[in-house]
């Protein structure tokens, strides 16, 4: 089997740096995968028998620039027009211990093959006639969408205890809603080793299987195996259900996928919880802010927030001003009523929050003295503002001109 041309195998510098190895290189991993599948190409991986040393003074020789991105494990970067070729050099394992692998390098296509995760990620390429070299029935797996690992699943994890997480992603991308019982069962033994990976690896792809186009059977395995007892302290005892109906509402309404927004599916529903897995999880000050927007503050004394703030037009508006238009449209996939949310989101369609037209300092030049009660009653006056439906600059200066500032309004 030959795999499909493809815009990709064209790309400017390529066919040099092809030269420049003499030949001896084959394109691996998700290019060929995805070629196969129609999807986009974003990452070109080729694998050579070249040693490291001797591709980067090949390709230096060949004027193509290069940086030994992780030589150490075999890895260089070529810097291409059209983008970065990573070229790492076939090796095998000396040791691993589910973190980290010692690795030597080798001349066997297939040696390599065998220390990679799945079948559908062990495939390679011949860059100029395309012959694709399959070692462990990768091909018929991908056909059937089926994500198998490469031999004994509970050896490949114990290689790398990640590939527990990269297994339910990869499930989640491509499988069929079809669980390999050898592989769950593996990860489902393994899950309390990923306690001992850090949390910035755990994160990353827990984010990656949620960005997934449609989560919902790799995750409610992974809730029906606890294997987010050892990734977060907590999930929402009705996650697996509130996930489902999240993924429902973003596809009916042609939403895409927000990886935050179906994390706080899956979280307890209260901020302060909340902010504590996020912090466990070394989310970025970003994402902890884009989590607590999001989720009701009980020692706020806020109820799950859509039975209280989403009445109308209005309410939805007075949201987004406050948290960003998209955070409010998140709150109303999460929790709105069925009825009530296509108009919510209809609400916030195209719409932009306006700005606030007064200042303090306008207070101060309309007699009221310097000091906390310019904020106090700049903060009224905003309030009232957004509650009328964020009306003209003439409606909030009329407003403020009916205020007795003598009387320490």
């Amino acid at each position: 089997m030959k795999l499909p041309p493809s815009y990709w195998t064209k790309r400017r510098g390529l066919a040099a740096l092809i030269g420049a190895l003499d030949g001896r290189a084959r394109f691996v991993g998700g290019a060929v995968r995805d070629t196969l599948l129609g999807a986009e190409v974003k990452d070109v991986d080729i694998a050579t028998p070249l040693l490291p040393d001797d591709v980067m003074e090949r390709l230096r020789a060949a004027s193509i620039k290069v940086i030994p991105t992780g030589i150490d494990h075999g890895t260089v970067t070529a810097l291409l027009p059209d983008g970065p070729v990573e070229i790492t050099t076939l090796r095998r394992d000396v040791s691993t211990d589910g973190r980290r692998a010692t690795v030597a390098f080798s001349d066997d296509w297939r040696e390599d093959a065998a220390r990679r995760d799945f079948t559908i990620n062990a495939l390679f390429a011949d860059p100029e006639t395309l012959e694709i070299f399959d070692y462990f029935d990768g091909l018929e797996d991908l056909e059937q969408r089926r994500i198998r690992f490469i031999g004994s699943a509970a050896e490949r994890i114990a290689e790398d205890h990640l590939r527990i997480m990269r297994y339910f992603r990869f499930l989640a991308r491509f499988g069929q809603n079809e669980l390999d019982a050898e592989a769950f069962r593996a990860c489902v033994e393994a899950a309390p080793k990923l306690e001992q990976l850090s949390r910035e690896r755990i994160a990353d792809e827990l984010l990656k299987l949620l960005a997934t186009d449609d989560p919902r059977f790799a995750v409610g395995k992974m809730l029906e195996g606890s294997i987010f007892d050892h990734i977060i302290a907590g999930t929402d005892p009705k996650a697996g259900e509130i996930l489902a109906r999240l993924v429902s509402r973003e596809q009916t309404h042609h939403i895409p996928p927000g990886a935050v927004r179906r994390l706080v599916a899956l979280l307890p529903k209260d901020a302060d919880q909340g902010g504590t897995i996020a912090k466990s999880l070394k989310l970025s000050k970003k994402l902890q802010r884009a989590l607590a927007e999001r989720l009701p503050s009980q020692n706020a004394g806020m109820t799950p927030p859509v039975a209280r703030l989403f009445r109308g037009e209005n309410d939805i508006r007075a949201l987004a001003y406050r948290t960003g238009v998209e955070a409010a449209r998140d709150i109303a996939l999460l929790f709105a009523d069925d009825d009530a949310l296509p108009d919510l989101l209809a609400h916030l369609q195209n719409w932009q929050p306006p700005v606030f037209p007064m200042t303090g300092g306008e207070l101060i030049e309309r007699g009221l003295k310097p000091g906390p009660i310019v904020a106090r009653t700049l903060a009224m006056i905003e309030q009232a503002w957004i509650d009328n439906g964020f009306p003209d600059e003439k409606w909030v200066t009329e407003f403020a001109d009916g205020l007795d500032f003598n009387r320490g309004t």
